[in-house]
């Protein structure tokens, strides 16, 4: 037997926690205006305490205008009317905290809204304050922007001020979206006192979006052209830089966070593994962070047909490279898929497997890992992307953006709509299914989105009877994960990724004396795996399988059918 690691790492009241995304414009309408709301959410609550989910995030709901899906917000201090009430947010914390359920909020701090006061009064006056709470620059001489970096959204980071000659502002993102200045201590202070307002009113914690961003080069260089357009990804910008940025983001938690012991979990994209410690460990600026390493293997250019896929066995060697990293660090948070990405089955692994086949080993290979796992809406019950007949059944601005340098460049209308609507961020922003009702159970009227076309077979009424159903799985998966006899294996043990072929993956959560063996088969044959325990010092017990049957066992050698996956528990004699 290997001698474990010991872990010393500091427990804190999130460690064993599962937790669920809600996107709350999607997620249930409860007064029939084709959108969801809070109350929508608090109607849900049994479903979500049901299932075992003790986290919740909820992605913006602030005063905004939606040009960016509330992703620009306005008013950092009230809940947006279209979602309801600040009432209604505050009933649903104390609903949710009767039920055991922390409601965490998304923190937008790198952009605000070009309709935020502060925006308002840096633009009406060149003299005001507020100016310095943003990046404004000067054109260069020829009146074009003052650097070359592309947005998020496509076209430059720089937009010209109305009335003003050769003045810009700064938007990594939509030009409604304005950068704040972090460099600004001012600025700062009012984002942590925003934060611990919100931890007065009840919740427990933020997840924080896009902060790898407020780190700038304020010189603002330029960089070399990443494409035919002359310009360049302003996330490169991001990834070249170092320093700052980990003083911003200590000041922050010791201000907020660690203040009053709140859990926060960082979009961190482009972060290195050696740098886990001062992200996630003890002394680190959030309590988790996204394990966003595989999708960081998606190529990122401008042009969506230049983009290499991401296949099954590739997500696994990124997966098992962070989780060793994170041993006896921290804990990561393991994420199939989000608001911002398409539905993970349909992504990551054989178009054989976009069933419940896939949906239940794919989960399982995440759910099982070390850290605190997070369930987008819908991924319980094995939802898939969408299909999309034209781009205008698409809301998504950056999808729009794809399809039109597709056309540009000369793609058929037909190839650039498949290429975009497997990318969009839409196929995870449908409606939630709730039952096969005309509008999924989701409204009574027409939604903002369409539904999902499969919403017939794949939604809430259909699975929560089904003991075989992806959700019913799922069910299991979280209950493993919370059984207290089993707590202390996914808290304190180390990961140990073993030798796995193509399209499949075997791994080990170990402590001294116990594990929780995994083996994950997307492949199209058996997987036979031999030499993971010692029959003769140890005793292996079959927990989960995802269908009945799918596994045998001779001796030390276990078979797993293709198309499944199955967890066991490992105990020494």
């Amino acid at each position: 037997m290997n001698k474990m690691q010991k872990t010393s790492i500091q427990k804190k009241w999130w460690h064993g926690k599962i937790a669920y995304q809600i996107y709350p414009k999607s997620f249930k309408d409860s007064n029939g205006d084709g959108i969801g709301d809070i109350q929508g959410i608090i109607s849900k609550l049994p479903y979500l305490h049901d299932l075992g989910v003790e986290i919740v995030w909820i992605s913006p709901m602030y005063v905004s205008p939606l040009v960016d899906q509330g992703y620009d917000i306005a008013d950092y201090e009230h809940i947006d009317p279209v979602f309801g009430t600040d009432a209604d947010f505050d009933e649903l914390v104390k609903k949710a905290k009767e039920l055991g359920i922390s409601i965490i909020m998304d923190l937008v701090v790198n952009h605000c809204s070009s309709e935020h006061v502060w925006f308002k009064k840096a633009i009406a006056d060149k003299n005001s304050p507020y100016r310095d709470y943003f990046y404004f620059r000067q054109g260069k001489a020829d009146g074009t922007p003052p650097d070359n970096l592309r947005s998020y959204f496509g076209g430059s980071v720089w937009e010209k001020v109305p009335n003003e000659d050769n003045t810009y502002y700064l938007h990594y993102f939509a030009k409604e979206q304005p950068d704040l200045n972090w460099y600004n201590p001012k600025v700062r202070e009012e984002i942590y006192a925003m934060m611990n307002r919100w931890f007065e009113r009840g919740i427990d914690g933020f997840r924080v979006d896009a902060i790898m961003n407020i780190e700038k080069d304020l010189s603002f260089p330029g960089l070399p052209a990443d494409s035919d357009d002359g310009m360049a990804s302003s996330a490169t910008m991001s990834h070249k830089l170092s320093g700052k940025i980990g003083h911003f983001l200590n000041e922050m938690n010791e201000k907020t966070v660690a203040l009053h012991d709140k859990f926060s979990v960082g979009e961190a994209f482009g972060v290195d593994t050696a740098l886990y410690p001062n992200f996630i460990g003890d002394k680190g600026c959030f309590g988790t962070i996204f394990d966003f390493k595989p999708r960081e293997l998606v190529e990122k250019s401008v042009k969506v047909y230049q983009r290499r896929p991401v296949n099954f066995t590739m997500f696994r060697d990124a997966t098992f490279k962070s989780q060793a990293a994170a041993n006896n660090v921290g804990f990561l948070a393991p994420v199939m898929e989000n608001h911002d990405e398409p539905r993970g089955i349909s992504y990551y692994i054989p178009k054989e497997w976009e069933n419940e086949h896939g949906a239940k080993a794919f989960g399982t290979f995440l759910m099982m890992l070390r850290g605190i796992p997070f369930i987008y809406q819908g991924q319980e019950l094995g939802l898939k992307n969408p299909t999309f007949n034209s781009i205008d059944e698409i809301d998504d601005l950056a999808t729009h953006d794809m399809y039109r340098i597709c056309i540009k460049d000369g793609l058929e209308k037909d190839r650039a709509l498949a290429l975009c609507s497997h990318e969009t961020r839409d196929n995870a922003r449908c409606p939630m299914p709730w039952d096969n009702s005309e509008y999924a159970g989701f409204s009574t009227v027409k939604p903002w989105l369409k539904t999902y076309s499969y919403k017939d077979e794949l939604n809430v009424e259909a699975q929560i009877h089904d003991e075989n159903s992806t959700y019913s799985y799922y069910k299991k998966l979280i209950a493993i994960r919370r059984d207290k006899n089993y707590q202390k294996i996914f808290t304190e043990g180390e990961f140990i990724g073993l030798l796995s072929s193509d399209l499949t993956a075997i791994y080990k959560i170990a402590t001294e004396d116990r594990s929780i063996f995994v083996m994950t088969n997307l492949s199209d044959k058996g997987l036979k795996c031999a030499d993971a325990f010692d029959l003769s010092v140890q005793t292996c017990s079959l927990l989960l399988e995802t269908h009945k049957g799918v596994v045998s066992q001779n001796g030390n050698e276990i078979t797993l059918a293709k198309g499944e996956s199955a967890v066991f528990l490992l105990a020494n004699r």
